[in-house]
C-alpha cells in the first residue's frame, strides 16, 4: 500500500517526508535544549518574549533552526559533488569554531604557547610515532609470517605475543615497560619506553591485518612462484607482499592514525610531547582549555596528513595492481 503511494505520488511522498524529517529535527533540538539567547541578541526587542514563555522560545528556536538546516540541505544539492564536499566542510568546521568559540578563549594566550607546543611537542610526537610506526611495522610482517607457519613452536610464539599485547591496556604496558624493567636490572628512558609500548602494541593489531592480507592472495600465486623458482623470501617480496598491499594498506593506515593519536599516553612517563606540554603550558595560568583545544587541532592536521598520504600510498598500489 505505501509503496503503491509512494511509485504513485512520488513529489508529495518527497514532500511529506521532508515535513516528517523536519519534525523530527526540530522535535530533537528541543529535547536536547536548544537555547534561544541567539534569538534575543538578533532580535533584542524579542528579549522579553523569550523570558516569559521558555518553553515557547525554546521551541521557536528549535523550529528556526530545522528550518534553516533544512534550507541549507537543498542549497547543497544544487552543488556539484566535489563543491558539496567543500561545503560541508567549511560548514562543519566554522560550526566548530564557533563552538570552541564559546568557551571563551584567551587567544592571546594560545598565541603565546602555541610556538613551543609546535616546535618540542609536534617533533618529539612525529619522532616517537615514526620510530615506532617503522619497528611496528617490522614486527607485524615477521608475526604474519609467524602466524602462517607450520612450525608450531613459531606459531605458539607468535599467537601468545599478539594475545598478550591486544589483550593489555596500551596505558598498562606503557607502565609496565617503564617501571618494570628497572626492576629486573634495566633502566630504560621515558622515550624508549614509549616507542617499546607502541611498537609492541601496535604491532600485535597489525600482525593480524599483515595476515589477513596475505592470506586474501591465492594459493596459486606462491605455487607458480615456486615453479619459476623463487625461493620463498623470494615469493614473498616479489610476488605476495605487492599484491596484498591493496588490502593491507587501508586498515593499516588507520593503525598507523590511531598510533599517532595513542603517543599521548607516553605523556604519563613525562615524554614532552603534545598532550604533557598542552597539560603543563595551560596550568601556568589555568588555561586548561585553550592548550587543550590547541592541542586537538594540531592532533587533527597530523591525523590529515596521514590520511592524504594513506590516500597517495593506496592510489600507487592500485595503480600497480592493475599493472
Amino acid at each position: 500500500m505505501i509503496g503503491r503511494l509512494i511509485l504513485t505520488y512520488p513529489s508529495a511522498t518527497r514532500l511529506i517526508g521532508g515535513m516528517v524529517m523536519l519534525t523530527l529535527v526540530a522535535v530533537l533540538l528541543y529535547s536536547l535544549g536548544v537555547s534561544s539567547a541567539w534569538i534575543g541578541r538578533l532580535f533584542p526587542g524579542s528579549e522579553g518574549f523569550l523570558a516569559d514563555n521558555p518553553s515557547g522560545a525554546r521551541a521557536l528556536s528549535a523550529a528556526v533552526i530545522a528550518i534553516i538546516i533544512a534550507i541549507n540541505w537543498k542549497l547543497l544539492h544544487l552543488l556539484k559533488r566535489n563543491y558539496q564536499i567543500i561545503a560541508v566542510w567549511v560548514e562543519l568546521f566554522a560550526l566548530l569554531m564557533v563552538f570552541f568559540h564559546s568557551f571563551d578563549l584567551s587567544f592571546a594566550f594560545i598565541a603565546k604557547k602555541i610556538g613551543f607546543l609546535i616546535t618540542q611537542g609536534v617533533t618529539t610526537t612525529l619522532f616517537i610515532s615514526a620510530i615506532s610506526i617503522a619497528i611496528a611495522t617490522a614486527i607485524a610482517l615477521a608475526g604474519a609470517i609467524a602466524k602462517l607457519s607450520r612450525n608450531g613452536v613459531i606459531y605458539g610464539l607468535a599467537t601468545f605475543y599478539t594475545s598478550l599485547f591486544r589483550g593489555l591496556p596500551l596505558l598498562m604496558q606503557i607502565y609496565i615497560i617503564y617501571l618494570g624493567l628497572p626492576q629486573v636490572g634495566y633502566v630504560i628512558g621515558a622515550i624508549p619506553a614509549g616507542i617499546l609500548a607502541l611498537s609492541l602494541c601496535y604491532g600485535a593489531y597489525m600482525t593480524e591485518i599483515f595476515r589477513a592480507g596475505i592470506e586474501s592472495i591465492s594459493r596459486g600465486q606462491t605455487e607458480g612462484a615456486t615453479a619459476l623458482g623463487l625461493s620463498p623470501s623470494q615469493t614473498m617480496g616479489l610476488v605476495i607482499l605487492p599484491q596484498a598491499m591493496r588490502v593491507i594498506i587501508p586498515p593499516t593506515g588507520n593503525q598507523f592514525i590511531a598510533m599517532l593519536k595513542d603517543s599521548s599516553l607516553v605523556s604519563v612517563v613525562g615524554v614532552w610531547e603534545i598532550m604533557y606540554l598542552a597539560r603543563t603550558q595551560g596550568q601556568t595560568e589555568f588555561r586548561h582549555i585553550e592548550m587543550l583545544i590547541t592541542a586537538s587541532m594540531i592532533y587533527w592536521i597530523l591525523s590529515i596528513g596521514l590520511e592524504f598520504l594513506q590516500a597517495r600510498i593506496e592510489e600507487r598500489f592500485g595503480r600497480f595492481n592493475v599493472r
